[in-house]
């Protein structure tokens, strides 16, 4: 069954431009025919078309069906994004399949990057929901300067995951418990400045390793994510 993202879909009925076009004019689809769709807050619907019309398609709703996150907790990657927006891109379309709930694009001292146009991003995530069948969209939040971020209060676990030799780290897999909501903070290729890490520090936050190897600030956002996951899915297990 093909599978659309529509937001206002219980409000409205009608499929947004893009995917009324795509849904007529692409795939063919016409009066009759079933389709899935997606609104991005947890519920997917079984639905028939009524008007094949390729920038306001109509639809009629036959099944609403709850699809919650799978995932215990609530999981927030804050990351300095690449020179290479193609990295940033495959960090943020990985994270989606796996599943995680905010995305923060942080601006660090040693950024690469000081400016970030969401547009493609957020295609990109909606992309990656529909393929990966889950019908919640992670939140794409503005870029943020470091400082503004780390002060900011948060009720759950906050983590920084950096390189700095000298100071003291566990991995994130001994620190994160089971379930709790999380943050972590990914940095630039050229790591977060002392400053930095001593801020986060100052703030609560937990000093973390993601493994003996060094990675791409790309690596580094999916490897922190997919490691919650494999903590809360073991838990889940015991």
């Amino acid at each position: 069954m093909h599978l659309f993202y529509t937001p206002e879909i219980a409000q409205t009925l009608t499929l947004p431009e893009v995917e009324s076009g795509h849904c007529v004019r692409v795939l063919r689809l016409t009066e009759g025919d079933e389709i899935g769709l997606i609104d991005g807050r947890g519920t997917f619907y079984r639905a028939e078309i009524t008007l094949a019309h390729n920038k306001r398609c109509g639809v009629r709703i036959l099944e609403e069906i709850s699809q919650p996150s799978h995932w215990a907790g609530e999981i927030e990657i804050a990351i300095a994004p690449t020179k290479n927006l193609d990295r940033i891109e495959w960090f943020a379309e990985k994270t989606t399949e796996m599943g995680v709930d905010a995305i923060v694009p942080l601006l660090c001292r040693f950024s690469e990057r000081k400016e970030l146009k969401s547009e493609r991003i957020e295609k990109i995530l909606v992309s990656a929901m529909k393929q990966s069948l889950k019908a919640v969209l992670p939140r794409l939040e503005e870029m943020t300067p470091f400082e503004r971020y780390v002060t900011q209060e948060y009720d759950g676990q906050k983590f920084i995951a950096h390189c700095h030799a000298e100071s003291e780290r566990k991995l994130l897999s001994q620190c994160y418990k089971p379930g709790s909501r999380a943050r972590v903070l990914i940095g630039p290729e050229g790591d977060f400045s002392p400053e930095e890490v001593q801020l986060a520090l100052s703030h609560g936050y937990v000093p973390v390793s993601l493994g003996a190897s060094r990675l791409r600030t790309e690596t580094a956002g999916v490897v922190a994510c997919h490691t919650i996951h494999t903590v809360n899915e073991i838990a889940s297990l015991e």
